[in-house]
């Protein structure tokens, strides 16, 4: 799959405020209140500022004038203290509606890509993007909020107040204060790369833990532990490198901000005493005052920088879910019509396919298959087998040629009405979490008690579902304690409670013991009678009763028949059959 363009930190930032706002209401009502509590703020240093010029020196203190002073202060300060409350509990609520709305899309997304994309995309990576990136961006975007506008309000409720104050002094803050801006500015354009590559690497190391944790028998079996730890060691080491990096760069920007603020504010300091002193221009409390004014100017630039290391991560997160949320969607069944009444006949013509370019598969395939015809499939590894399967369900779209339902191209059915006419048991079970009835009935979610138990009895999975402790109702997953038989059992039980008119088989019983299987075949029969079947089998001994074997090699079809007829061919049939049986 062509791979896209990586997403920019601009464009990040700019889909970001995007999903922000969807919540315009809330994000005017935390911008207020940040309003007004930097409004407060601002305004006690002025009542410290009067209560510091009540006292005039030894013996000539105004208690009574002071202690108003100070009371209103400490009103001042617990309504301030309430308002950032708030302003808190908003910033967290927007922070994660906009998380559950990125996460929500992401994952639907997901279910509508082609298989495609699954496929060639590592599954522990798009885990990654859907969970951990989105967290790493939540921490961010919250922080971001909280400092952000309280910041802005504050840098220019200070100003305001500095210009009443003495514009000369303010004009010395103004002048110096925008270095550290622009320190902050050149080291966050590097940061975002190094977090970006920490981003990726997360989620390489993601998909090794689940495939080892997935795979852990296979690792076991063929000695593969300390193979799969050095793997793990090697993609930590250069997470940590990577991350070392960023948080190295990015660690630079609050020194440095703070560095150029403490000039700051001796500056003022300086300037401040030489205008009380030499000049009579300003008092003592408006000189405290003012050094509060310019510790509260600077202090934003400092937070502001220190949330840049946690704004250049969660943008570099959030970059990884909208490549995810914005790639193609498999086509949409716009303009297609629903299948009904099916009848069972697909015909394949001049079929065309592979997964890449370069790969051929199949090539120029042709196919009749008449309504209640069963076929079976059978070939070495590689031959297109489940291929096949995969453009009869439409997981993929022919390159070539077309596959017809009854007459109608598959193309133009909806995939839903194609797909609820098959019934399909694979090789690989899945089991979801959940009792075994709801296991069952995923096919036909009406199906009554009694249709269930006899569709259990046809496949006779009734009989380890008896000894479930709470029988029908056992709570199982794909993790639980289930063999692999028995799962398949219930794969089996789905396709029997629903009966659709066509059925495939892809290794249907290769998970269950011979004596098992023996007894099954009936039901099977049974199940597949008057229905078009398509049946793929390595065990060519649960084939000889299909009405045509379809022998493939290399993507093409190179003999077909029945079972007889292709043993007295003695060909390729006859020499996979007589390799399984021969003495």
């Amino acid at each position: 799959m062509k791979s896209k363009k990586k997403t920019s930190q601009r464009e990040a930032l700019r889909k970001t405020l995007a999903y922000v706002g969807r919540y315009k209401l809330l994000m005017l009502l935390s911008i207020l209140l940040a309003a007004g509590t930097v409004a407060l703020s601002l305004y006690v240093p002025i009542l410290v500022g009067r209560a510091i010029d009540m006292i005039v020196g030894k013996g000539n203190v105004n208690f009574e004038a002071m202690l108003r002073i100070l009371a209103k202060a400490a009103v001042l300060i617990t309504l301030t203290a309430a308002m950032q409350w708030i302003m808190n509990i908003i910033n967290n609520r927007v922070s994660f509606f906009v998380v559950r709305d990125l996460r929500n899309e992401a994952f639907e997304k997901l279910q509508s890509l082609p298989l495609s994309y699954i496929d060639s995309h590592v599954h522990g990576d798009i885990v990654s993007r859907i969970i951990a990136d989105v967290d790493q961006f939540a921490d961010g975007l919250l922080m971001g909020f909280t400092q952000f506008f309280t910041g802005v309000v504050t840098i220019l409720g200070t100003l305001v107040f500095m210009l009443t104050l003495d514009y000369r002094i303010t004009l010395i803050v103004v002048i110096l204060t925008p270095i550290s801006l622009f320190i902050a500015r050149g080291i966050a354009k590097s940061t975002y790369t190094f977090f970006r590559d920490q981003s990726e690497i997360r989620g390489e190391q993601t998909a090794l833990i689940d495939e080892t944790i997935g795979n852990q028998r296979t690792v076991k079996a063929f000695s593969h532990e300390e193979q799969s730890i050095r793997d793990f060691n090697e993609i930590d080491d250069r997470l940590t490198k990577a991350t070392v990096k960023a948080v190295f760069f990015s660690s630079l920007t609050n020194p440095s901000t703070r560095f150029v603020n403490s000039l700051i504010y001796a500056a003022v300091a300086l300037c401040g005493a030489v205008a009380i002193i030499r000049y009579d221009l300003i008092t003592v409390g408006e000189l405290t005052c003012f050094l509060s004014y310019a510790n509260q100017y600077t202090k934003p630039f400092n937070e502001i920088s220190g949330v840049i290391t946690e704004l250049q991560n969660a943008l570099a997160c959030a970059a990884r879910v909208f490549e995810l949320i914005e790639e193609e969607p498999q086509l949409t069944d716009e303009g297609a019509k629903e299948m009904t009444d099916v009848k069972g006949s697909i015909a394949l013509r001049g079929v065309c396919f592979s997964y890449t370019p370069d790969t051929k598969l199949i090539e120029n395939f042709d196919l009749e298959a008449k309504p209640g015809t069963r076929i079976a499939i059978v070939g070495p590894t590689g031959c297109g087998k489940t291929t096949l399967i995969n453009l009869l369900m439409r997981f993929y779209d022919v390159n070539g040629g077309s596959v017809c339902v009854d007459g109608n191209d598959i193309r133009d059915i909806t995939r839903g009405s194609l797909r609820r006419n098959y019934g399909m048991v694979l090789q690989e079970t899945w089991i979801k979490n959940g009792t075994v009835r709801e296991n069952i009935v995923m096919g036909k979610p009406d199906a009554t008690d009694e249709e269930i138990a006899a569709a259990a009895r046809a496949t006779h999975a009734d009989r380890f579902i008896a000894r479930l402790p709470e029988g029908y109702d056992t709570i199982i997953s794909d993790a639980s304690s289930l063999s692999q038989g028995q799962k398949q059992l219930l794969c089996i039980t789905r396709v029997m409670l629903c009966l659709p008119p066509m059925l495939i088989l892809d290794e249907a019983t290769s998970s269950i013991d011979t004596r098992t299987e023996a007894i099954i075949q009936s039901s099977f029969a049974r199940m597949m009678k008057g229905r078009t079947s398509f049946i793929v089998a390595h065990r060519l001994s649960t084939i000889r009763e299909a009405d045509v074997i379809l022998v493939m090699k290399d993507g093409n079809i190179i003999e077909q028949g029945d079972h007889k007829t292709l043993l007295k061919k003695n060909g390729f049939y006859a020499e996979l059959y007589n390799s399984q049986f021969a003495v």
